[in-house]
């Protein structure tokens, strides 16, 4: 048996035994979903929402996925170096004669803190929302910035 799946006798080929394992995972994944139901999703990657963070000499700028949202159900807070994105996302309820087959979108409360590198300037932060992306603009602290020396010869 272990001949028959590692090396795929009798046409001699090299399978990895990390197929063999993949394969059981998605079968444990088939057996809970048929047994649980919905109430079983699965491993899920990422956090909600994904963001990018970038920075320049000046600034941090974070964008934020967060379609279908609106400023109303945001909640943003600057501590230090740290920013504080809350909100809840709703979904509008469908018909309850409605059957599932595939469902993803989630809603409900959601927290996520990003620490940056340095210090910000609390008093100069700015956020947008357009088409479903937030855009927030965090100038970097004075004391942050890098500062240019001049070296005097001699």
């Amino acid at each position: 048996m272990i001949i028959k799946r590692v090396v795929g006798w009798p046409t001699w080929e090299w399978r990895s035994p990390f197929n063999e394992w993949e394969r059981m995972r998605r079968d444990m994944d088939r057996l809970m979903e048929g047994m649980l139901g919905s109430q079983y999703t699965g491993a899920r990657a990422g956090v909600f929402p994904p963001l990018n963070i970038t920075e320049d000499a000046d600034n941090y700028y974070i964008r934020a996925e967060l379609p279908g949202m609106n400023a109303e159900q945001l909640d943003l807070s600057v501590t230090g170096n740290d920013l504080s994105i809350s909100g809840e996302r709703t979904i509008p309820a469908e018909n309850e004669s409605v059957k599932y087959h595939r469902r993803e979108r989630e809603a409900g409360r959601f927290s996520r803190m990003i620490t940056l590198p340095s210090q910000i300037n609390p008093a100069k932060v700015s956020a947008r929302n357009v088409d479903g992306v937030l855009t927030v603009l965090l100038p970097k602290a004075e004391a942050a910035k890098p500062k240019k020396i001049s070296v005097k010869s001699s």
